[in-house]
């Protein structure tokens, strides 16, 4: 069966770039391939079932300083469409996002069902087809049609809209590389930290609102908010540092050292300061019960056993190198990082289709005119946040654009 187009990927780039494509062009034949007997999954299960749409922020340079990969590429991209674009074009399809403190923005509903019944609204009224359970084998160019063949049979058409995602393993692309792309290897984005030593599992559940994360030896470091499991360290702070060291990580085979403040970035001779002030001031409260800086009680008792500080302790009573000791494991506390915990259903990859290959005003191969790619198969990848999602909707609306025109 022939088509105008065929969108391999039925996620949420996949999604964007039919709709976008029949919007412009009434009248389009479309079909979307989905290799799964789902659709949209990831747009389900982001946010915690919420969908975290996009992010807050309409600056396009300053938007894409959050992508460890295609920064520049995206530099450009959100030229043409942005997290603003975003937020009007769901909002003149009867869905309102709201922003919320840290700039992550949802659907007002907090259902991810919101979106998918948008998304899916659009496709049917523009008679999109979709076929599931649709896995492609492989893309070949005929006589300049486009020749897809799935385990539901082969489909033809002028042009093909690949958008297939992110994946683990390097041969889920085999297809694409056999079109003559090259994949960069694909590694594991956007991940929590596993400490091996385990020292802080009974604090499960404690969270501090701006932490600093290093990976001792390197310059890799973020703030944020942070969590620790049971399996070691997560939260904002430890996830955005993941993007942003993945390959290095992926290279040390995840295991390195991780220094934490709990307390975001602060200098020894600032620390050591308030200390002594807080002990000149208050020399007869006890120590273990009066946290400083805000912290937790919880977390707060267990940096003071680490320091050897006595519960009994008051302030007046602590030695210098009790001190010192605190201001180590306040401001710089070791964690010995064994692995990594990676979120199945949100999993986000750093690789895919390199950059270099394709025409970044069009999203169209360099090497083979009529082919498009969007979204997470390409070698871009962001923080968390809703930038993701963000370069999805971008990409699939500047390939549809040129697909349309």
């Amino acid at each position: 069966m022939k088509f105008d187009l065929v969108v391999i990927g039925g996620g949420a780039a996949g999604f964007f770039g039919a709709i976008q494509a029949a919007e412009r062009k009434p009248g389009l034949k479309v079909l979307i391939l989905e290799k799964t007997t789902k659709l949209l999954t990831k747009v389900r299960v982001s946010g915690g079932g919420r969908c975290n749409v996009t992010h807050n922020n309409f600056n396009p340079f300053e938007l894409a300083r959050h992508y460890p990969r295609g920064e520049k590429a995206l530099k450009g991209l959100f030229k043409s469409f942005q997290a603003e674009d975003t937020v009007r074009w769901f909002e003149s399809k009867g869905v309102a996002l709201k922003a919320e403190e840290d700039g992550r923005m949802f659907p007002t509903t907090d259902d991810s069902q919101t979106i998918i019944d948008c998304l899916m609204e659009q496709a049917l009224s523009r008679k999109i087809r979709l076929e599931l359970s649709a896995p492609v084998s492989s893309v070949k160019k005929q006589n300049n049609i486009f020749v897809v063949e799935t385990s539901q049979g082969v489909f033809e058409a002028d042009k093909v809209l690949i958008a297939a995602g992110g994946n683990a393993q390097a041969q889920a692309y085999q297809w694409i590389a056999d079109i003559g792309h090259t994949i960069i290897k694909p590694i594991p984005s956007l991940f929590t930290f596993n400490e091996s030593e385990k020292k802080f599992k009974d604090l499960m559940g404690v969270s501090v609102p701006q932490a600093e994360v290093k990976i001792a030896g390197t310059k890799f470091v973020q703030q944020g908010p942070l969590l620790i499991t049971h399996w070691g360290l997560s939260g904002p702070a430890v996830i955005k540092l993941s993007a942003w060291a993945a390959e290095y990580l992926n290279g040390i085979h995840y295991t390195f050292q991780a220094l934490v403040s709990w307390i975001g970035p602060m200098k020894e001779m600032e620390f050591m300061e308030g200390l002594q002030e807080h002990k000149k001031q208050r020399g007869k409260q006890k120590v273990t019960t009066n946290p400083l800086f805000g912290l937790p009680q919880r977390l707060w008792q267990k940096l003071c056993e680490l320091s050897e500080i006595e519960e009994t302790k008051i302030w007046a009573e602590v030695p210098q190198k009790n001190m010192n000791k605190l201001m180590e494991n306040t401001i710089r506390c070791p964690f010995q990082i064994k692995g990594k915990t990676t979120f199945k259903e949100e999993f986000v990859t750093c690789g895919g289709v390199d950059l270099k290959e394709i025409d970044l005003e069009t999203l169209q191969s360099k090497l083979v005119p009529g082919l498009f790619f969007a979204g997470e198969v390409l070698h871009i990848d962001g923080e968390t946040g809703g930038f993701n999602f963000q370069a999805a909707w971008t990409t699939a609306y500047v390939a549809a654009r040129t697909i349309a025109s």
